[in-house]
């Protein structure tokens, strides 16, 4: 598969995954000041997402086999990795099978553990929303405030990746591959698991309000990525990068220098 991307700066190089339902436009300001640093930054919307193709089949060897073929497409040999939740998990699991490729990882607000289900109401708020029938933008954002219970941020969120359709006067569609996402979920939320640990450093960055890292958890984290070291960005929640860009940026400048 051919994945829609950006690139930023010269250099050694990073990866950036962003997670599920997002897409690459939500890691440019970031991608951009990390690319001021030295760095090749290549920004991804993975299958399913953005611009990139869609799929009717959705789990993470098959995204792992997606930014294998990346990596051979633009002649990487070894680059970074950051990943944000989902995108985390990808990077989890294709150092995991290809450490050879991998200098070092940052793991963005998630752990290798499987989850339970996080984002029923959201799936339930966005095929209510019906965008394809949708008279206005602002009809669609209706219906996700009140069915999200007005939680602000993940409304927004989603608006990022709505659009026009092709004919101009017929609605509106998401970037992302809903039914597909909605109905292999259960993928997204499995354990990423390995019989060899990950050799490399790994940082996980985790947002202080946010519970997707916890006490349950870490020692997924120890037994996959035992060069391991966690950072927590203080009033931050599970899109820590876009609530404390600032804070986010040093963690990941200082880690990777």
């Amino acid at each position: 598969m051919v994945l829609n991307y950006k690139v930023f700066g010269e250099g050694f190089p990073i990866i950036i995954l962003h997670g599920l339902l997002g897409s690459l436009d939500n890691w440019q300001t970031i991608g951009k000041h990390v690319s001021e640093n030295g760095l090749l930054v290549f920004i991804v919307d993975q299958r399913n997402h953005g611009r990139s193709p869609h799929s009717d089949q959705f789990n993470y060897d098959l995204l792992s086999n997606d930014l294998f073929d990346f990596f051979e497409q633009h002649q990487i040999k070894k680059a970074h990795l950051l990943g944000h939740s989902m995108g985390g998990k990808v990077a989890m699991n294709f150092a995991l099978k290809h450490a050879d490729k991998v200098e070092k990882m940052i793991v963005v607000d998630i752990s290798p553990a499987d989850y339970d289900d996080k984002h029923n109401d959201v799936f339930t708020a966005l095929f209510a929303a019906d965008v394809s029938k949708a008279k206005s933008r602002e009809a669609v954002e209706t219906t996700l405030r009140q069915l999200l219970k007005y939680d602000e941020t993940t409304v927004q969120f989603l608006l990022k990746s709505i659009t026009r359709t092709e004919a101009q006067d017929t609605g509106f569609r998401w970037r992302f591959n809903l039914d597909s996402l909605s109905k292999n979920y259960s993928q997204i939320s499995a354990a990423i698991t390995s019989a060899t640990p990950f050799p490399g450093k790994t940082l996980f960055i985790k947002g202080e309000k946010s519970n997707y890292i916890n006490s349950e958890n870490y020692t997924s984290i120890d037994e996959l990525f035992p060069y391991n070291q966690l950072s927590e960005i203080m009033n931050a929640g599970h899109w820590v990068h876009a609530e404390k860009p600032n804070e986010f940026l040093a963690e990941v400048l200082q880690f990777l220098f």
